[in-house]
């Protein structure tokens, strides 16, 4: 009985599908393509995807997914999309905690300061940060695209 319920465990553990969330904000179609590559990369890596705007993301989903891909583009002053995207990042920062995460974004001007203060508030809450952030300037180039797949894949 008890191998019987030991081989029932480990083959249900090989058959474990990851659960990823993109979770992304776009204004015009640059980060959409961050993280249609994104998803690419996790499913490629056997990862089960689901893809949420930020309004229909909140604090109480995190624990549903094994990782989370941030994604939003630098806006005025170098800023979180501030209507729904920042409001939607802060109700989850809590319970980043300890959590398989990556952040992807793209902007236009600038150096990518919304990035650095983004890495560190998801530091500060102890967010286990699983790939380094990717920035595209504008339109993201081939490059940028494959390292939105390595960061889709880091979080299975």
């Amino acid at each position: 009985m008890f191998l019987r319920e030991a081989l029932v465990r480990l083959e249900r553990k090989d058959s474990y599908m990851s659960k990823v969330a993109v979770v992304f904000w776009s204004g015009t179609g640059n980060t959409t393509a961050m993280a249609q590559a994104v998803e690419e990369g996790a499913k490629s890596a056997g990862a089960e995807v689901s893809v949420f705007g930020p309004s229909e993301f909140n604090s109480g989903m995190v624990k549903d997914y094994d990782g989370i891909a941030f994604g939003c583009p630098a806006m005025g002053a170098e800023v979180l999309e501030e209507t729904e995207y920042e409001p939607m990042f802060t109700d989850v920062e809590s319970a980043l905690s300890g959590k398989k995460i990556a952040l992807f974004g793209s902007y236009g001007w600038g150096d990518g300061q919304w990035m650095r203060d983004w890495e560190e508030r998801a530091n500060a809450v102890g967010a286990n940060l699983v790939y380094d952030c990717v920035m595209a300037n504008n339109f993201p180039s081939d490059d940028d695209l494959e390292e939105c797949k390595s960061l889709g894949r880091a979080l299975v």
